[in-house]
């Protein structure tokens, strides 16, 4: 341990003893945010499923429910007929470990990660005794990753990504980030600027490949008509029935999208808006948003409650997991938290669809789909709200155009086919013979 871990270690659990405490006592009031806590701590953790108990026992970590989703992906890429293993999946939201023991289920055990404290995850290793650990996305846990080093687990960051914002943090903390990545045996990153980012902070070269973005990949895409069928049913909607749909929206957007609706409403007749919040608990905000302005509205929970579907012009998505299948209803979408400075959100799951795609400037931390879209001219950056609501309009009201654009999304996001294989192909060469 040098110096730099042995500091980071000294300021985390200095930390821990002021954060845990008041933590654990506000967890405990609800019975499964204190099971989590416990489990991120290393205690009270579960065997696993007895199903998946076949080695070796492959430990994937996914945040939320985004990287789940890459995950999903990526698992379904390994051939298990040739190669026999178990899958542990830990997540950090609460919304991600619902989504992931829902994807999950009969596939693999799903436990919540532990935090980055050295008795933590030792407790965590000693109970579950991966064989891999494979970190979505770019989570850096220095004690994870010495741990597991020290333990002969072997490392793999998958769908690797660094974001412009990232980088900059981590950079003030090279010398620590520096040893803790040359302890990594793999990084298979989604573009050249994110290779290069990985390397910038230490990353042995010879280690990164470059392998897309699996959540681009063409087969991620559950084209079910039944499913759909249902959909266009409880929403009230045709082919003909203009459709925009606000996926990912997070903080004052709500707030944005409702004037952008009074302007769509008048110049749109018949118009459908789907509202999704990024996080489903900030539904009653919006709610109480849309009252405020006199607009009719609905929570998606309603529509087939009694048997009928949808009556208000307005739909909040106050469900988990649906917003990729609600996006085929869609005429056009904006994608949210990038009218905000959030970073923005996967243009690509509603470009998978043939959905024309509009987002705002704040697309930091999809900078590489956001690039693919516009490339193809699938995809159009607004400004602000007025022009949001311009570009809206125009492609509602002229169909073929938005068909046309809704194309070349699609073709953007074929053009990434097979990126979920190729991830798959260095979590397989890093297993125990």
């Amino acid at each position: 341990m040098n110096i730099f871990h042995f500091a980071y270690n000294f300021l985390a659990s200095g930390l821990s003893l002021i954060v845990l405490p008041a933590t654990w006592c506000h967890e405990r009031k609800e019975p499964e945010r204190k099971a989590a806590l416990s489990q991120r701590l290393g205690y009270g953790l579960p065997r696993l499923d007895p199903a998946m108990s076949v080695r070796p026992l492959i430990w994937i970590h996914a945040v939320s429910v985004g990287e789940v989703k890459a995950a999903e992906a990526i698992v379904s890429a390994l051939d298990f007929s040739r190669t026999p293993a178990s899958i542990l999946i830990t997540t950090t939201t609460m919304t991600g470990q619902r989504y992931a023991r829902r994807q999950f289920d009969g596939r693999a055990s799903v436990r919540f990660a532990p935090v980055d404290l050295w008795g933590s995850i030792g407790r965590f290793l000693s109970a579950y005794h991966p064989d891999l650990l494979v970190c979505m996305e770019t989570e850096i846990w220095p004690n994870w990753i010495v741990k597991a080093h020290g333990a002969g687990i072997k490392t793999v960051f998958v769908n690797g990504r660094i974001s412009d914002r990232s980088i900059r943090s981590y950079r003030k903390i090279k010398r620590l980030m520096k040893p803790v990545l040359e302890k990594v045996d793999a990084f298979s990153m989604i573009s050249e600027a994110d290779a290069r980012r990985i390397v910038s902070l230490g990353a042995p070269a010879h280690r990164v490949q470059i392998n897309g973005n699996a959540k681009m990949d063409a087969p991620e895409v559950d084209w079910n008509d039944a499913v759909i069928q249902d959909l266009k049913r409880l929403y009230a909607v045709d082919e003909t029935t203009p459709v925009f749909i606000a996926g990912s929206v997070r903080g004052v957007e709500a707030d944005i999208l409702m004037d952008v609706y009074d302007r769509l409403a008048i110049q749109v007749p018949g118009l459908v808006f789907i509202l999704a919040p990024r996080h489903i608990n900030k539904s009653s905000r919006i709610a109480e948003t849309a009252r405020a302005k006199g607009i009719e509205w609905q929570y998606r929970t309603e529509l087939g409650r009694t048997g009928a579907g949808r009556s208000a012009p307005v739909v909040i998505l106050d469900t988990i997991g649906e917003l990729r299948h609600v996006y085929s209803l869609a005429s056009v979408v904006f994608c949210g938290a990038s009218l905000v400075p959030l970073g923005g959100q996967n243009v690509l799951e509603a470009a998978v669809w043939a959905k024309p795609v509009l987002f705002g400037p704040s697309m930091e931390d999809f900078e590489e789909a956001r690039t693919l879209l516009e490339t193809f001219g699938g995809g159009i950056c607004v400004r602000d709200a007025g022009e949001l609501a311009d570009r809206a309009i125009h492609l509602l009201t002229h169909p073929e155009e938005a068909r046309r654009m809704g194309r070349l999304a699609k073709r953007a996001v074929l053009s990434n086919q097979g990126s979920a294989r190729r991830h798959a192909q260095v979590v397989r060469e890093l297993l125990p013979r």
